[in-house]
Parts: C-alpha cells; sequence; structure tokens
C-alpha cells in the first residue's frame, strides 16, 4: 500500500473505532500509531510518538487551558453572569423583546470573562428562563435564546476553542483571540434583530401572552449599577485590556484573570474550601482531557503529513472541478453534520490536520479560516441529535415537563442567524482579519 492508501485506511479505521464507542483521543492514537507502523515500522512510531508528547506539552502556551478554565469556572460560581444579566435586563426593560435582548448581550458579556459555551449555558438557564417565562415568554423560546446565545462563548475571546485552532494552525492566540471580537459583535446583533424579527412576524412564538412588556419605571440605581458592573469591568480589563494593549501575553492574561476571578469569588462569600477544592478538580479533569486530545490530534497530524494524503488531497480538491470556495463549502457542511454527533474540540482536531493544509493551497487567509471553522463547529451545540447546549439547558433547569426537542425547535432560528453569520464573514472577511492583522 502506498502512503496516500495507508492515510485514507486510517481515517477510515478512526471513524469506525469513533462509532465503537472507543474515546476520540485513543482511537486518534491507536489509528495514527498503527499507520505510521505500516508506513515506517513500530520503532520508528513509537519514537514519533514519544517525540509528540513532548513537543505538544512542553509548550508554555499549554498553560493557558487551566487558567482560562479556572478562570471561567471562578466567574460561574461568584455570581457574575447574574449580575451581567440583572444590568442588562433593566437598560432594556422598556423594550418589547428587551429580555430577550438582555439575554443575548449578558451572554456575550459573560463570554468574554470565560470562554466556554457550555457554562453559559448552564448559568443562563438559571438565571434568564425562569425571569423570562415569568414575563409571558414561551419556554421554548426562552430556552432557545439562552441556548443560541451560549455558542457567543466559544467565539467571543477568551476562547478555549480559538487556543485549540491557533495551536493547530501554528498561529498566535493573541491573533486569534483578536479576530473573535468583529464576529463576536455581529452575531450578538445578529441574534438581537432575529429575535425582533420573530417577535414582529410571529410573535405566537415568542409570547404566551399579551402584556409582556416588562414594566419600565423601575431603573438600575447608580450605586447598585456600580456594584454589579465593576466586577466584569474589572476582569474585562485586566484580560482583555492587557492582552490587546500588549502589556500581557495570552498565558500571563489567564493567569491575572484567574487571579481575578478568585478574589471576586472570595469577596462574595461564594467560595468555600470544599467547593474550592471541587472546582480545581474540574479544571484539572477539562485540562488533562484537552491536552491529551491535543497530543492525540499532533500524532494524528503528524503521521497524515507522511502519508502524503494531505498534499494529494490538496491538489485534487483546489485544482478539480471543486475549486477554493466549493471545498470551503464541504468543509463547513461537514463540520456542521459532525457537529449532530461529536463534540467541539473533537471535530476541530480530527478535521483540521486533514482541511489546513487544503485551506492553505487555496490561499485563504488561516485567522479567517480559524473564525470560519469556530462559528461552524459552534452550530453543533445546537443541532440534534448531539446538541450539547440544549442538553446542558435541559440538566440546569431540571425541569420534567421541558422537552430536548423544545429547546431545539427553540434554537434552530439562531441556527439560521449563525449560518447568515458565516455568509456575511464569507463575503467581508475583513470583519474578522481586521484587528488581528493591525
Amino acid at each position: 500500500m502506498t502512503g496516500i492508501e495507508i492515510g485514507i485506511a486510517a481515517i477510515a479505521v478512526l471513524l469506525v473505532l469513533i462509532l465503537l464507542g472507543m474515546p476520540i483521543g485513543v482511537a486518534m492514537m491507536v489509528s495514527s500509531f498503527g499507520a505510521v507502523a505500516f508506513i515506517r515500522n513500530e520503532t520508528v512510531a513509537f519514537r514519533m510518538l514519544g517525540s509528540v508528547a513532548n513537543d505538544s506539552l512542553e509548550e508554555y502556551l499549554y498553560a493557558i487551558v487551566p487558567l482560562f478554565v479556572l478562570m471561567g469556572l471562578l466567574v460561574t460560581i461568584s455570581g457574575v453572569g447574574k449580575d451581567t444579566f440583572d444590568l442588562f435586563e433593566r437598560m432594556l426593560r422598556r423594550f418589547r423583546t428587551g429580555l430577550g435582548i438582555a439575554t443575548v448581550f449578558a451572554n456575550a458579556i459573560f463570554a468574554s470573562i470565560t470562554g466556554i459555551s457550555v457554562a453559559s449555558a448552564s448559568v443562563f438557564s438559571r438565571i434568564a428562563v425562569p425571569e423570562m417565562v415569568r414575563h409571558g415568554y414561551t419556554p421554548k423560546f426562552s430556552t432557545g435564546v439562552v441556548a443560541g446565545s451560549s455558542v457567543l462563548g466559544m467565539l467571543i475571546p477568551p476562547s478555549l476553542l480559538m487556543v485549540v485552532y491557533a495551536v493547530l494552525a501554528e498561529e498566535s492566540v493573541g491573533r486569534m483571540f483578536l479576530s473573535g471580537v468583529g464576529p463576536g459583535i455581529l452575531l450578538s446583533i445578529l441574534f438581537a434583530v432575529t429575535i425582533m424579527l420573530m417577535a414582529w412576524r410571529r410573535p405566537a412564538s415568542v409570547f404566551e401572552r399579551e402584556g409582556t412588556r416588562v414594566d419600565g419605571r423601575e431603573t438600575i440605581g447608580l450605586l447598585d449599577g456600580v456594584r454589579k458592573g465593576a466586577p466584569i469591568l474589572a476582569l474585562m480589563t485586566v484580560v482583555l485590556g492587557g492582552l490587546y494593549g500588549g502589556f500581557l501575553n495570552p498565558t500571563e492574561a489567564g493567569a491575572m484573570g484567574a487571579l481575578g476571578a478568585l478574589l471576586i469569588a472570595l469577596a462574595r462569600r461564594s467560595l468555600t474550601p470544599s467547593s474550592f477544592w471541587s472546582l480545581l478538580v474540574e479544571t484539572g479533569q477539562i485540562t488533562v482531557s484537552v491536552l491529551f486530545l491535543i497530543v492525540a490530534a499532533t500524532f494524528f497530524s503528524r503521521m497524515l503529513a507522511m502519508s502524503g494524503l494531505p498534499l494529494a488531497l490538496a491538489e485534487f480538491l483546489i485544482g478539480g472541478t471543486l475549486g477554493p470556495w466549493g471545498f470551503m463549502l464541504v468543509f463547513i457542511s461537514l463540520v456542521i453534520l459532525m457537529g449532530c454527533f461529536i463534540d467541539s474540540i473533537s471535530i476541530m482536531l480530527i478535521l483540521l490536520p486533514i482541511a489546513l493544509p487544503v485551506a492553505q493551497a487555496a490561499g485563504f487567509d488561516m485567522i479567517w479560516f480559524g473564525v470560519m471553522t469556530v462559528i461552524a463547529v459552534e452550530i453543533g451545540l445546537l443541532t440534534p441529535p448531539f446538541g450539547l447546549s440544549a442538553y446542558t439547558v435541559k440538566s440546569a433547569l431540571n425541569d420534567p415537563r421541558l422537552r430536548v426537542g423544545d429547546i431545539f425547535r427553540g434554537s434552530f432560528p439562531f441556527v439560521l442567524t449563525m449560518v447568515v453569520c458565516l455568509i456575511v464573514l464569507a463575503i467581508f472577511p475583513q470583519i474578522a482579519t481586521w484587528l488581528a492583522r493591525l
């Protein structure tokens, strides 16, 4: 067998192992080791595995993973998410769909200090959904807004998916973070417009009863606004201001953010020794899972490079009838399809080692390609049957009357909105690249 044939066989074995239920990281290790052994021999396979593990985990950059995970968990337990929602709810309460729009923008702000979509879905399920239902919004719409807007957590920096992409594409993490700002703002605005259009065109899908506008006489006081908003602004200033201002590198920004989130949690007395230990254990579990997947993906990527498959695939797709944009359409469609069955990080780790050489050969801007990939991957959080955000909302609410199917149906308009966002970014890639290229 030629190297290309072995590479194709390795991908087929990987998919079969995943379908059989083997953990994705282990499946990538097994298929990669077997392919390298066939292309060369077992000695080379063992040496490559050791080299990959050493090269992947010795990077100072990877310290960013546990730091941002810890920061997100501390922010979640400290009640910052509730304060963010309260601020936007008070500011937008005069609007007919004010609570829905408040949920979107509160999610956007919360995303800028957590970077984890599941955390946003969990927090705002408990905060926003009961408030929206109490004011006459349908449960389907309320849960759909929370699930839909939670995807901003992986687009607006700091974002764990952006870190993973930067590692695989060998791009700057700081530039990838910057590239998420414009698309994150764009998607937030598109979500808000979607909510207003739904209320205008199909009010029955949004409201269960008339008179749902919240009384506008109650406004937030200055002292209350400062108390609720100061921790949010402080964290954003430290993390994003330090990162964008050039005072901190991404790892240092993660460390400062984790320290700031810890101080906020301690000041609010929301952290006990037992809960802090649980957070540290959860941070370790998430970090080990992510880093193991990165090692497996690096091994998989090097195996593919040894086989020559990515180069042959690039020549076939770009030089054939598909062309660059045909490849892009196939890639985005495949990402969305895989999102129905596999988690976000795993999709990127499986597809990007194959797709990145093709995207480079096609002449795409790799930072823009990363933003498009992240948005397409995040669509998978809202699509059945996997739809992690929908299941997170269901689990957080723990309401037997609420069906997962209702959450999927409620979030479907936001799936369409994300597709529109992809089209806009394809037409105007500068939205994603202008800030990162400064």
